[in-house]
């Protein structure tokens, strides 16, 4: 099996089992854990497979062409930091899934659950194995959007839907900083491949945007790592279920920052900007979260704050810029990812069987849960520092380097101290974790008898334990090679003498290890009982020390001044804002032409009967145009009929002009946009003319429809002019010819135009009908909900019809009052059904050679549904051809996208197109184009899009007042 497939496997897999997940029954939560089991197991074992291949340091790339023009590729890549991170994503990702099973209630849509779960383990999968800056910031920013939808899972919970915005806005924010300051990194080296970066440390620190660069990249990796003062999203996080706070809390989400830190010290470590800022959030971070979790009543909280600290713990590593801190550092942040994965899980089992998390109502229940006892409090020694076990190994090499590096700066000389006090505090919360837990009195405040698990529910949590009693008493022979493999990748083949025995001597760290384990617990005897009974969770002033009265602060005062701008310049009017877009586009327009120094040429060209035909075509579609401006004071439906005819001239130019692709797809958007706009034309509000109003606002008025057309006039005429300049500009060579020569030569297709939109621009267009789909879900959204009043319809007599509608409801239906109202008999509009079908088939299939194609063919094939809803109504349309609108958008953006990703299986960049002649039975000899799917993807999303609108529309109009206050508006 190859390298670049295993790579591919372990991206894409969770991505794939998080589509399918989303798409299980409600209550299949078995089904749901198997798959996601499954997926992690495999992934995992595919990265297993990988280890072989680089234990000595090697690097291993797959690249996927993207814009090879602009040489930019797709690269996954995989060191030996990478693999560790990697392997805990994976490995606690698959414990977490088990866990979850057992611990998500049969009531909650636990597939959805799964889901956002898998395409978290992707997104964070992507982090790690990106070789190119950008693909980095992508995945970055999906983990922020998918951690919102599992931080916000319970969603009916006031404190879910704050924790997950909370998170959004912070880490979503850092993810902006972190993409300008890649993009400044890239500038300095003159790539974003990550290799190249990685070999140009000299370069980027004597730049004078290193600093800038510097200081963007930390604040993306701080805002991910919750460090000081952007540490307060993580606590009120801890609304998630509990499988969330233990994968994203311990090896993912909060490691991304820390994993992005390790990367890129090679070259940006070592300066006195990276020692003053790193070092001094790590150390900040380290002692405040240490500080706050002392008081925590809540069992999630307090393990909240302590992996604040314990992040800042490894963040003060990196900060000392050494190369034996940094291996520390990633030595402790797999440590750190055991026993605090397990410790959430513990968390989330008393939780599960005791009914509360405070620590106030729990205790003594060792007697209930021996077992779930027992692996928490071996956990939670670990995180203490307790000898033989893994924990004690990092804390002890963190002690050495912050004794070691006392002397080289002027301000370590206080770090050992710090580093041990910070540490003593870790043995306070720890044990205060299991006293007050486990021991004591039996607890009286439960509203139910506490027991153990179910064992499968247990299993997770006994082999993250059992790992941290493996490495911390074998920690060579187990994490020794891929410690070593990771530090290689950061550090280079020339590595620093280290050693991960049990025993170093009597020495310094040592001692000052022993004095913090001492030290922990005597102030655990001599403060305990004051601080269990702190009825405040927190130290004195912890909630503006916690960030999150500063975060709301700042929100509110954002609110209050967008409130304040929206007033200042904001208009309740359309035409107000109208007018404020096309003032900013002429005036943008004009400083753009007289900077490109706009020539136009002569004003009248030669005259021929010809010229002369055009323009009195033109003279034609221009009254139109003028008398809709004028029609719209007075009468609306005249306005829209002479909008078509403005259209129709349109239409007839690109025929003239030897267009016909354009003239037909012109023709038919006219006919569609015609009826929506016809059926939407009675939901608009009165015109302020049908009204007398007083004479000063009278005068204002015309003063404002005065400038309006000043406003038109400029515009148009600006328009014109460079509309003309372009076409009377001296003949240069363009583009135009490279399409002319290689339409068909390389993408099969004599129509130039159809074959620029499916396969030399495919992915322009692939974006165009993803914002197609989106304004089709829009208007559904905006119209679901619409609660016109009686008095807004644009014309009284119709509120008659409406209301004499309602009274003859209950004995006319809906295909009985369109019938007397139709102009052309029902029965010969749906024969007319299957015609346009074919029409539209016609289409599709001829559009790569003549004119048509599939934005053509889909709009056709809108008008036979809309002419079916003209003549049956919507209620039998959607019974008898079950139009699912909204599945057909999906179906499309699916099918277009799988034809994009197809050439990636045959190593073409996205979306390249293939072309072949083959010998079919019968047919002969025809030609076959890869794009034709490409096309269909278009046919069914425009179908979707436009089907959408009108079925909004339609149930608008077809239902009564009072049903539509009543409803929800769901589509058929």
């Amino acid at each position: 099996m190859s390298i670049s497939f295993l790579l591919v496997v372990i991206l894409v897999l969770p991505f794939l089992g998080a589509i399918v997940a989303s798409g299980l029954p409600r209550h299949a939560r078995t089904s749901a854990a198997i798959l996601s089991w499954i997926v992690a197991l495999v992934s995992l074992g595919c990265l297993a497979a990988l280890w072989p291949m680089f234990q000595d340091g090697e690097t291993l790339r797959y690249e996927i062409p993207w814009l090879p023009s602009l040489g930019v590729n797709l690269v996954l890549r995989l060191d030996g930091l990478s693999w560790l991170f990697s392997a805990l994503i994976l490995g606690i990702g698959a414990l977490v899934v088990l866990y979850a099973r057992y611990y998500m209630s049969p009531k909650d849509p636990v597939p959805r659950f799964f889901s956002f779960l898998l395409a978290f383990m992707g997104a964070m999968q992507g982090v790690v194995l990106s070789g190119n800056l950008i693909q980095l910031v992508v995945f970055w920013e999906l983990t922020s959007l998918f951690s919102f939808l599992l931080i916000g899972y319970w969603h009916q919970n006031p404190a879910a839907r704050e924790g997950s915005r909370m998170a959004l806005t912070v880490t979503a924010m850092g993810g902006i900083a972190l993409l300008v300051g890649m993009i400044l990194i890239g500038r300095i080296v003159g790539s974003y491949d990550l290799d190249v970066v990685l070999a140009s440390r000299e370069a980027i620190q004597t730049s004078r945007l290193y600093l800038p660069a510097l200081i963007l990249l930390l604040l993306g990796a701080m805002t991910k790592s919750a460090q000081f003062p952007f540490h307060f999203w993580l606590p009120r996080a801890m609304a998630a279920p509990t499988p969330v706070s233990a994968y994203l809390h311990s090896a993912t989400m909060v490691k991304a920052g820390i994993f992005l830190l390790i990367r890129f010290w090679p070259v940006l470590a070592g300066s006195e900007s990276w020692y003053l800022i790193v070092g001094g959030m790590g150390l900040a971070t380290l002692l405040l979260g240490a500080w706050c979790a002392i008081f925590q009543h809540d069992l999630k909280g307090l393990l909240a704050y302590s992996t604040i600290s314990h992040l800042g713990l490894i963040v003060l590593l990196l900060g000392l810029g050494s190369p034996l801190a940094c291996i520390a550092a990633i030595f402790h942040t797999v440590n750190h990812a055991t026993f605090k994965a397990s410790l959430f899980m513990a968390a989330g089992i008393i939780d599960h069987e005791a009914g509360t998390r405070d620590m106030r109502k729990l205790s003594g229940l060792f007697r209930f849960m021996p077992f779930t006892a027992t692996l928490a409090m071996v956990a939670a020694a670990a995180m203490a520092g307790v000898p033989l076990l893994n924990g004690f190994l990092s804390k002890e090499m963190f002690l050495a380097e912050a004794v070691a590096s006392a002397h080289t700066h002027g301000l370590n000389m206080l770090l050992p101290a710090l580093a041990t006090l910070a540490s003593a505090f870790s043995v306070l919360y720890s044990l205060r974790f299991i006293h007050a837990t486990f021991f004591g009195p039996p607890p009286t405040e439960l509203d139910r008898i506490p027991h153990e698990p179910p064992a499968w529910m247990r299993r997770p949590v006994e082999v993250l334990v059992a790992l941290c009693l493996v490495v911390g008493i074998f920690p060579a022979v187990t994490v020794g090679p891929f410690l070593k493999s990771a530090a290689v990748s950061v550090l280079g083949f020339d590595l620093p003498y280290y050693s991960l025995a049990l025993w170093h001597g009597f020495n310094l760290p040592l001692v000052l290890s022993l004095i913090a384990l001492a030290g922990g617990v005597g102030l655990y005897v001599v403060f305990g009982k004051r601080i269990n009974a702190n009825p405040r969770g927190g130290p004195w002033g912890w909630k503006r020390l916690n960030g999150g009265w500063l975060f709301e602060r700042t929100m509110t005062g954002l609110f209050k001044g967008s409130e304040a701008m929206v007033r200042l310049l904001g208009a309740t009017r359309q035409q107000a804002q109208l007018r404020a877009i096309v003032l900013v586009a002429l005036l943008a327009g004009g400083l753009a032409a007289i900077g490109a120094g706009l020539v136009i040429g002569p004003i009248m060209p030669t005259l021929t009967l010809s010229n002369w035909a055009f323009a009195g075509l033109w003279l034609v579609g221009a009254s139109c145009a003028v008398a809709a401006a004028w029609q719209a004071k007075y009468h609306r439906l005249a306005a829209v009929v002479l909008m078509g005819g403005a259209g129709l001239a349109s239409c007839l130019s690109f025929v003239w002009l030897s267009a016909p692709d354009l003239a037909v797809t012109q023709l038919l958007v006219e006919v569609v946009t015609t009826v929506l706009l016809l059926l939407g034309l009675r939901w608009l509000p009165k015109r302020l003319e049908t009204i007398r109003l007083p004479q000063a606002m009278e005068m204002r008025s015309r003063r404002r429809r005065r400038i309006d057309l000043i406003i038109a006039a400029a515009a148009g005429a600006s328009l014109t002019a460079i509309s003309y300049a372009v076409m009377t500009r001296p003949s240069i060579e363009g583009i135009s010819r490279f399409f002319v020569e290689h339409a068909y030569k390389d993408a099969g297709g004599r129509n130039i135009v159809n074959v620029i939109l499916v396969d030399f621009r495919a992915f322009d267009t692939f974006g165009e009908i993803t914002v197609l789909g989106i304004v089709g879900l829009t208007i559904f959204a905006l119209l679901r909900r619409f609660r016109p009043a009686d008095d807004t319809l644009s014309n009284p007599s119709q509120q008659s019809v409406q209301d004499a509608s309602d009274r003859d409801h209950e004995t006319r239906s809906e295909g009985d009052t369109l019938k007397e109202t139709m102009l052309i008999p029902r029965v010969v509009m749906r024969w007319i059904f299957p015609f346009i079908i074919l029409l539209a088939v016609h289409l599709f299939l001829r559009g790569h050679d003549l004119p048509g194609g599939g934005f053509a063919a889909g709009v056709a094939l809108s008008i036979a549904f809309i002419l079916q809803y003209m003549a049956s109504g919507a209620r039998w349309v959607e019974e008898r051809l079950a139009i699912r609108p909204i599945f057909w958008i999906g179906a499309g953006l699916v099918i277009a996208a799988l034809s994009g990703l197809g050439s990636w299986l045959f190593g073409y960049p996205f979306l390249t197109s293939w072309f072949q002649y083959a010998d079919l039975p019968i047919l002969g000899r025809v030609p076959l184009a890869s794009a034709v799917l490409f096309d269909l993807g278009v046919v069914v999303l425009v179908v979707g899009a436009t089907v959408l609108t009108l079925v909004a529309l339609a149930h608008q109009s077809l239902r009564k007042p009072k049903q539509r206050d009543a409803e929800e508006g769901e589509p058929s």
